[in-house]
C-alpha cells in the first residue's frame, strides 16, 4: 500500500508471491490501482471453479486477499443473502468481503475459522488486516515513510527490500523461550500482527486493537456429567466444520488422548477417513502401536511414517521456511509427517490445543506441590544463590532456580530454554542491554489475581506457547507441503467453554486432563485412558550426540561460525562441555544453538 503518491510496484507483489508459492501452488492473481497493489497464491479447497483471489464486492470497491479457511461460511451466507447481497462464487472468501459490508472491522467476530485477510476498502481509503483468534495463520507487515507492505511469511517481506538488521531484543527473546513471540520478529523492521488482533491503515495511520480474549470473567457451576455432555457436543460439531471441503481429508493420530478423540468423532462422519503417524524405532519415542489400535477400532486408511535421524542436507531447507530462529525440535517430524500426508491429502485434522486447554503439561501438575513448598518458611533469595553457582548440569538446580521466584519468572525457568542470567553471560555485551528479567510474555497472564496459579499458567501458554510455538510448526511444516491443517480443539466457542469450566474438571492432583480421559471411555477407547502423556517430538538427545555430534560441534566452534557475531563463543564451548556430562539434559539449550547457525549462515 502506498504512504505518499508513489503508485505501488506490482513487480514487487509478484516477487514476493512467487516466494511463497508452497502456500498456493494452484493458482496466483493480482489486483492494484493507484493506491494498492495486492498478490495471492492458492491452495485450493473449497470452490475449486470460482474461488480465485483477489474477490471483490459487486461494485468492484472492496477487494480481499485470504490465507485460511472460515468453516462457517455455508451458515454465514445464507444470512448475507437474506440482507440482499449477490454472490458470485460458492466458497468461503466473498463471504467475508460482504461481511464487511455489513458489520465493518468488527466481522471478524463472527469468523469462526483460521484465517490472515487483508481487505482494501476504495471507497475509505482504508486497508484492513486481521488475524484468527488462537493465531492458526500468521501475518507480517512492514512500514516506512513510503509504503505498508503485508505477507503471510516474512520471506516475501524480504523479496520487497526490508532491512535485515537483527533485533537485540527478539534475539534475547529466542534464548528465552525457543521463538521470536509477536509483536517482535528477529528484524527490526519487520513485525508480526499478534493472534485475535486487527490492524488498519488509513490516512497513513496505523491503529492496531485485539477484538477477541481466550479466558473471560465467566465461570460455569455445572457438574463432571453436564461438562462432558456439553464438551462432546462442542468438539463434534467443530470437527464437523473442520470436515467441510472439496477434496479429501485426513487427520494426525499420534494414539494420544487428543488426536484419538478428533479421529474417533471424524471417523463417524467419513467412512474413508485416511489418518497419519510417525513411528520412531527408538525406546521411549514410539507411539504407533496405539495409533495403529485408533486406527482399527475405527476402520481408518492408516499410514505409518517412519523417522530416522534427520538428513542434515535438509535442515537449512528447514530453516529458511521457518524465516526466523525457532528451537522447538518437533518442528522435523512435523514437517515429515505433513510431507507424508501431503501424498494423499490436502487437508488434515490435528489434535493440537488438548494440553493447553485441559492441563495436559506436567508444569501444570507441579503446581500443587509448589504450592505446598510456597507455604513453607524457605528462604527464597538463599535457593537462588544456591542455584546460581552450581553447574547448570547437576539435577535439582532447575527446581532451585524456580523455587527462588514466582509467578511469570517461575513460569519462564519452567518452560523456557535460558533464564536470564545465563542469557548475559552467552550475548557479547553490545546485547545484554536487551535482556529481559521480567518474563514480559508471561506477565500478563499471571496478573490475573481472579485465577489460580495452574489457570495462569493455562492462560500464559494460550497467550503464548500455544500461537507462537505450536501452530508455527504446524503451518510453516505443512504449508512447506501445501498441506493444510486445521485444530477442532481451537474452535472458539470451545476454547471459551473450556476456560470457564471449574479447574477440578481438568486437573486434580491425580489426573490431568479429566474430562477427555471421560470422553475416550464415552466414546470406546479406554484403553488410552491411563496411558502416559508421550510429548511430540523425536530422540534428540541421542541424535544429537550421536551420528550428529561430530556435525554440531563442527558447526558452533568452527572458526567461521556466524554465532561469534552475537555471543560468546567460550559460553558456547562450555555449555557443550556441560552437555555432554552426566546430569541434566542440556541437549534443547544446544539445539537451539545449532538451529541459530544454521538460521545465520542460511538466511540472515
Amino acid at each position: 500500500m502506498s504512504l505518499d503518491d508513489t503508485r505501488p510496484d506490482v513487480a514487487v507483489v509478484q516477487r514476493m508471491a512467487d516466494s511463497i508459492v508452497h502456500r498456493g501452488p494452484d493458482g496466483e492473481g493480482f489486483y492494484s490501482d493507484s493506491e494498492i497493489a495486492l498478490g495471492h497464491r492458492r491452495l485450493s479447497i473449497i470452490d475449486l471453479t470460482t474461488g480465485d483471489q483477489p474477490i471483490f464486492n459487486e461494485d468492484q470497491s472492496i477487494a480481499i486477499v485470504f490465507n485460511g479457511e472460515i468453516y462457517n461460511y455455508r451458515e454465514l451466507r445464507k444470512e448475507l443473502i437474506k440482507k440482499g447481497h449477490r454472490f458470485q462464487t460458492t466458497g468461503d472468501t466473498e463471504v467475508i468481503v460482504h461481511l464487511y459490508e455489513e458489520r465493518g472491522i468488527d466481522c471478524v467476530r463472527e469468523l469462526n475459522g483460521m484465517f490472515a485477510f487483508a481487505i482494501w476498502d476504495a471507497r475509505q481509503h482504508q486497508l484492513f488486516l486481521a488475524r484468527d483468534p488462537l493465531g492458526e495463520k500468521p501475518l507480517y507487515y512492514a512500514s516506512s515513510g513510503r509504503r505498508f507492505m503485508f505477507a503471510s511469511e516474512l520471506k516475501a517481506l524480504l523479496r520487497a527490500g526490508v532491512r535485515r538488521e537483527i533485533e537485540a531484543t527478539a534475539l534475547d527473546d529466542y534464548l528465552a523461550y525457543g521463538y521470536v513471540p509477536a509483536p517482535r520478529t528477529i528484524y527490526d523492521s519487520v513485525f508480526k500482527l499478534p493472534a485475535a488482533h486487527r490492524l488498519v491503515v488509513r490516512g497513513g495511520r496505523i491503529d492496531i486493537s485485539r477484538y477477541w480474549y481466550p479466558w473471560s470473567d465467566k465461570r460455569l457451576d455445572v457438574t463432571e456429567s453436564e461438562a462432558s455432555g456439553e464438551l462432546i457436543r462442542l468438539l463434534g460439531d467443530a470437527v464437523t466444520l473442520r470436515l467441510r471441503s472439496d477434496v479429501p481429508v485426513g487427520a494426525f493420530l499420534s494414539g494420544g488422548i487428543d488426536s484419538s478423540l478428533i479421529v474417533a468423532l471424524a471417523a463417524q462422519q467419513d467412512a474413508a477417513l485416511r489418518t497419519f503417524s510417525v513411528r520412531i524405532n527408538e525406546l521411549g519415542f514410539d507411539e504407533s502401536p496405539y495409533a495403529r489400535l485408533v486406527a482399527r477400532r475405527f476402520h481408518t486408511d492408516h499410514h505409518e511414517i517412519e523417522v530416522d535421524v534427520p538428513q542434515l542436507d535438509q535442515l537449512p531447507m528447514l530453516v529458511r521456511q521457518f524465516d526466523e530462529p525457532f528451537a522447538d525440535p518437533s518442528a522435523v517430524p512435523t514437517y515429515y509427517v505433513t510431507q507424508a500426508a501431503s501424498r494423499h491429502v490436502k487437508v488434515c485434522l490435528s489434535g493440537d490445543g488438548g494440553d493447553e486447554l485441559f492441563a495436559g503439561y506436567s508444569q501444570y501438575r507441579r503446581g500443587w506441590i509448589e504450592d505446598c513448598l510456597d507455604r513453607l518458611p524457605l528462604r527464597t533469595s538463599a535457593l537462588g544463590a544456591v542455584a546460581s553457582i552450581l553447574p547448570q548440569r547437576l539435577p535439582g538446580v532447575g527446581f532451585l532456580t524456580r523455587m527462588a521466584v514466582t509467578g511469570a519468572q517461575r513460569h519462564q525457568a519452567m518452560v523456557g530454554l535460558y533464564l536470564s542470567r545465563e542469557r548475559r553471560a552467552l550475548l557479547l555485551p553490545r546485547y545484554r542491554t536487551a535482556v529481559d528479567e521480567s518474563a514480559w510474555l508471561l506477565a500478563d497472564a499471571h496478573a490475573r489475581t481472579d485465577l489460580s496459579e495452574i489457570e495462569r499458567r493455562m492462560l500464559a501458554d494460550q497467550l503464548s506457547y500455544l500461537p507462537e510455538d505450536i501452530l508455527v510448526k504446524v503451518d510453516r511444516a505443512s504449508m512447506k507441503n501445501s498441506l493444510e491443517v486445521r485444530v477442532p480443539f481451537l474452535d472458539p466457542r470451545l476454547v471459551q467453554f473450556v476456560n470457564a469450566l471449574p479447574i477440578h474438571l481438568k486437573i486434580d492432583r491425580t489426573t490431568q486432563k479429566r474430562l477427555l480421559r471421560r470422553l475416550l471411555v464415552e466414546i470406546g477407547l479406554p484403553e488410552l485412558v491411563n496411558r502416559p502423556k508421550q510429548g511430540f517430538g523425536f530422540p534428540l538427545k541421542s541424535w544429537l550426540w550421536g551420528r550428529l555430534s561430530g556435525e554440531v560441534e563442527r558447526l558452533l566452534l568452527a572458526d567461521d561460525t556466524r554465532l561469534s557475531g552475537l555471543l560468546d563463543i567460550r559460553e558456547v564451548r562450555r555449555l557443550l562441555a556441560e552437555s555432554r556430562k552426566r546430569g541434566r539434559d542440556l541437549t534443547e539449550r544446544v539445539w537451539a544453538l545449532f538451529w541459530l547457525e544454521h538460521w545465520l549462515r542460511t538466511c540472515d
